[in-house]
């Protein structure tokens, strides 16, 4: 028995335990997802064609694992301009195997719906033994209603002597060598507005960056990351530093 899909504006022929890549979908590996988009059913030599879905139709796949494309290099050339541009873009993808076609209005089996409800039935007894320990800490605070007010003092001791820590650089992503007053704002504008979020910044944030900044490979090529981590330590930014050091070449 197969069918056709449709996810991601493509179509797919499908059978039981296909493995099949498409566009990215929401979920992790061992759920289990439905496709109601089933544009055609067929066993054999019979079909049913649908207009445009076969009514009551549904199959369903187990998410295997989340991953992306291989990368696809767009180069582009200006002649005579000494213009050269390359970037590279990989497409968020996912894999997943076909469990059931069903028709008619039918469910999927019991043991695929158990799947998908064993997640709640282990978060149960977790929930269960927050709920009971809760009431310890109230018992204490009622028995001995003076504690809190000795822990203020060491609490207010501790935020006192963490503010001077907090204040030993200044949280400007413009001290980044490389980064001027309009990037700054297109970095502000896609959240990444702090140093803290700069040295943060993963493979996956940077290649997205790239291609939503165009900033061709400028986070690596500049060492942002490690810019942000030695501002953050209270390290002079590095442009200062090398005047600095040029101003002492020259007076040797």
């Amino acid at each position: 028995m197969f069918a056709v899909i449709k996810t991601g504006g493509k179509q797919y022929r499908v059978a039981a335990n296909d493995l099949l890549k498409v566009e990215k979908l929401a979920g992790n590996p061992g759920d289990i997802i439905e496709f109601s988009q089933v544009l055609a059913v067929g066993n054999g030599d019979q079909a049913t064609i649908g207009t445009p879905l076969v009514v009551g139709a549904t199959v369903t796949a187990e998410v295997v694992e989340q991953g992306r494309h291989a990368t696809v290099i767009a180069f582009k050339k200006r002649r005579r301009q000494n213009s050269r541009r390359t970037r590279g873009h990989r497409q968020h993808e996912t894999t997943v195997r076909i469990d059931e076609i069903l028709t008619d209005g039918a469910k999927p089996s019991k043991k695929k719906a158990a799947k998908a409800d064993a997640a709640p039935k282990a978060e149960t007894p977790k929930a269960e033994a927050k709920a009971e320990a809760a009431p310890k800490p109230q018992a204490i605070a009622d028995i001995a209603p003076k504690a809190p007010a000795k822990s203020a003092k060491p609490e207010a001791k501790s935020a006192a002597k963490a503010t001077p820590k907090a204040a030993d650089y200044t949280d400007d992503i413009s001290l980044i060598g490389g980064v001027g007053p309009v990037l700054k704002k297109k970095l502000e504008a896609a959240g990444y507005g702090s140093l803290a979020s700069i040295a943060a910044l993963k493979a996956d944030d940077i290649a997205k960056l790239d291609a939503d900044l165009k900033l061709g490979g400028r986070i690596e090529r500049d060492e942002w990351i490690e810019q942000a981590k030695e501002l953050i330590a209270g390290k002079p930014p590095r442009a200062k530093a090398d005047k600095e050091a040029a101003a002492k070449a020259e007076k040797e």
